[in-house]
């Protein structure tokens, strides 16, 4: 007999799922009595939230659709932060969970929640599927949601007696995908590129400011292209570092908040801002009015609601970046004097470079540094939330795509570790970094099971403070040191990392930072190390682009 739950490892085999993360309970035990003889690859978690941070951490390095596993009840609403991580950012996931049997439905029964309705927020569509019979159907539509138009995530609920029933065998299943009231928009309007190109053409100081949409349409090239072609300068977001090299003589960096002063200025001084794949974001914005006040707007995006909802645009561009950064090209020619801005940008750039103190102590800023020029950016680096983030995606010399994943939108702590594990099985053929906070750290330190379980070589660079750094500098900066409740005890945690049978160093020396990154990535299998930095140490400047630069904290500079 052919059951629902075969039907559903059959259907997702077809997809081509080779890996699924997940924790096992009572309904879906149908299901994993399934994967036990499938070919999909199984991960076992320690906690459903590291099975959802994971299938994200998968779909961000291989641009391929995540899949996560959860019973019902507890184990759903576990998912959930995982979930809201990934729409935040457009990652493409789909999370199956276990539901009670359709008769008790509504009833409160045992591990009943309404996961369907929890997560319709943050979703892009989900299932609740009653018959055995959609299961085919349903499957294939939630992938193709997952992964088209803008990216997401889509949950599919699954009760207990769909999974037994039985399926009928001769079900058609479509070639493609046809869903009415859903046709993303793929390739720009003509008139809208042209008048873009009109603006282009007669910019004086043009910026082009790329975020993750770059990354999810694969559009990295031609974006590399396209700055080098029109000579324009490139500063991202958090979520866009990699989309262009980082030591490019174009690239600004990261802008906002925690940006460079450069890419600032860059932005305050602008009269063409070109915004590809970007949602005008209130850390790199700040106060809406101010941000590129000097600046016409092209916007790019495959969302048409992002387009306006927080910047007003003269072009608006709906359209996939890397089908419309095509278009642009085909059709540009070649700018006048661009001297004058470039000379600007670089008097910027020499003026105002990213530094820190170095005194001889060990600060989190030179261990960033270090791990960049050993691995010189051909690994993957993941990261907590907090100064951890923040000081990789400053001192990290990122140079491709899908080499830096972070929760960017929600700003998950504890999203790292497990995403790292993610990572590692969407791409065994790279070394996995993840640079953690010890209060990020710690929300998932579970995970030490997970990797010791499978000897998943996942390292973890632990900038360790004792404090929750980003929380702390917020009450140094403006309620007079008053530290409530950011102070951590200190943790040894590499004998806690020993006790999963797992190696690891404690680093306290400054001269001691780059051998021991180069033993942890030269061990076979997973590896902590517990740098002891600074403990006060901050992150600079701590302003958004769209406050007058002159307001910025310069500490940094030193």
């Amino acid at each position: 007999m052919k059951t629902g739950a075969r039907t559903l490892i059959e259907a997702l085999q077809r997809e081509g799922v080779d890996t699924i993360f997940g924790y096992p309970g009572g309904v879906v035990l149908p299901i994993y009595d399934e994967l036990y003889d499938s070919s999909i690859r199984h991960i076992l978690v320690r906690h459903e939230q590291a099975a959802a941070h994971a299938a994200d951490g998968y779909a961000r390095a291989s641009g391929r659709v995540g899949v996560c596993l959860a019973t019902s009840g507890p184990g759903a609403c576990n998912l959930v932060t995982g979930i809201a991580t990934a729409y935040m950012d457009s990652i493409p996931v789909v999370a199956l969970t276990g539901q009670v049997p359709t008769a008790l439905l509504g009833n409160d029964a045992f591990q009943e929640s309404d996961i369907t309705g929890i997560t319709m927020p943050v979703t892009k569509h989900n299932y609740l599927v009653k018959d055995a019979a959609e299961i085919d159907r349903v499957i294939q539509e939630a992938f193709y949601i997952a992964r088209t138009g803008r990216p997401g995530p889509v949950l599919i609920d699954i009760p207990k007696d769909i999974s037994t029933s039985e399926v009928k065998a001769g079900t058609t299943i479509p070639e493609t995908v046809s869903l009415r009231g859903y046709q993303p928009t793929y390739e720009g309007h003509v008139r809208q590129i042209d008048k873009a190109l009109d603006l282009i053409a007669g910019a004086q100081r043009p910026l082009i400011y790329a975020g993750g949409g770059v990354v999810l349409s694969g559009a990295s090239a031609e974006l590399l292209e396209f700055m080098e072609t029109a000579a324009i300068p490139v500063t991202t977001t958090l979520m866009g570092l990699g989309t262009v090299p980082g030591d490019h003589p174009l690239c600004l960096g990261m802008l906002g908040m925690h940006g460079t002063q450069s890419a600032n200025y860059a932005v305050t001084e602008c009269d063409l801002l070109i915004a590809v794949g970007v949602r005008f974001d209130d850390r790199v914005t700040g106060k809406i009015e101010t941000f590129a006040p000097n600046a016409a707007v092209v916007h790019i995006d495959i969302d048409p609601a992002e387009i306006g909802k927080n910047k007003k645009v003269d072009v608006p561009i709906v359209g996939d970046v890397r089908a419309v950064l095509q278009a642009l090209l085909r059709r540009m020619q070649k700018r006048g004097d661009t001297a004058n801005w470039a000379a600007r940008i670089n008097s910027w750039k020499a003026q105002y470079p990213l530094g820190y103190c170095d005194d001889g102590h060990l600060r989190p800023q030179y261990v960033v540094e270090q791990l960049s020029g050993v691995l010189k950016g051909e690994g993957i680096v993941v990261s907590e939330v907090g100064q951890n983030q923040m000081w990789t995606a400053l001192y990290y010399c990122f140079k491709k795509p899908r080499t830096w994943i972070t929760s960017g939108g929600l700003g998950t702590m504890g999203y790292g570790f497990p995403a790292a594990i993610g990572a590692h099985f969407a791409r065994p053929d790279m070394p996995v970094v993840d640079v953690a906070g010890d209060g990020s750290f710690q929300m998932n330190i579970q995970e030490l099971g997970t990797v010791a379980q499978y000897n998943i070589p996942v390292k973890v660079v632990i900038l360790n403070n004792m404090y929750l750094g980003m929380v702390r500098q917020w009450q140094e900066l403006f309620y007079d040191r008053r530290y409530s409740y950011t102070e951590l005890p200190p943790v040894d945690f590499v004998k806690i990392a020993n006790a999963y049978g797992i190696e690891g160093i404690t680093v306290e020396e400054k001269d001691r930072v780059r051998e021991a990154i180069e033993a942890a990535l030269a061990a076979d299998g997973p590896f902590v190390l517990d740098f002891r930095v600074e403990r006060e140490e901050n992150v600079f400047p701590m302003v958004p682009a769209g406050a007058a630069i002159n307001e910025m904290i310069g500490v940094r500079q030193k």
